[in-house]
């Protein structure tokens, strides 16, 4: 008897809906491709089948990567090696590894404080998304009534105060933890 597979194929959709809540991604489509982006860096591109996807990825170790999994992982088209780049066949491909390679993907594009919000409980990266945005009114019901807010020098308690405080001061740079309750941001400390 042979023991069912724990590791689900992934597709195009599974691909969005990891890479989608990121911060600062957004999907255009080019060509007649479908590729996700942040700002005007393209961290995937799918074929137009979306059977198959370009990502990024360190090109020196992209052959270590190809060579572990050649049925899955392969080459871009020789006028693409010499980006950052590689190739997969997204019905070969694991849900978990695409989740870890989509998001290093990302990291690839993004600076480097934002690179642990992925690693936060949600609705952290939404949140600060929004707020990166401006999109505070948009960010209420992610935050609780009573947060607990902490930036640096800055601490304050209550949804209303906190709201206040950002509509008068830049964006803040994203958590380095939060308490989240009912789904809401309760805490947030940078």
């Amino acid at each position: 008897m042979v023991a069912p597979s724990l590791t689900l194929v992934t597709d195009a959709d599974a691909v969005r809906r990891v890479a989608l809540p990121l911060p600062r991604v957004y999907e255009r489509e080019i060509g007649g491709h479908w590729k996700l982006k942040v700002k005007q860096l393209v961290f995937v591109a799918f074929a137009k089948d979306e059977t198959k996807m370009g990502f990024a990825f360190p090109r020196e170790e992209r052959d270590a990567l190809i060579e572990s999994a050649p049925d899955v992982f392969f080459l871009p088209r020789t006028s693409d090696l010499r980006y950052q780049w590689v190739c997969a066949h997204l019905d070969r491909l694991g849900e978990e590894e695409m989740s870890e390679l989509i998001t290093d993907a990302w990291r690839m594009c993004v600076p480097a404080m934002l690179h642990d919000l992925p690693e936060l409980p949600a609705p952290a990266a939404e949140v600060w998304s929004l707020i990166d945005a401006g999109a505070t009114t948009d960010a209420v019901p992610l935050l609780h009534p009573y947060l607990h807010w902490h930036d640096r020098d800055v601490a304050l308690r209550g949804r209303n105060n906190v709201l206040a405080h950002l509509r008068e001061h830049p964006a803040p740079k994203p958590p380095r933890e939060v308490e989240v309750r009912d789904g809401q941001i309760y805490r947030w400390v940078r």
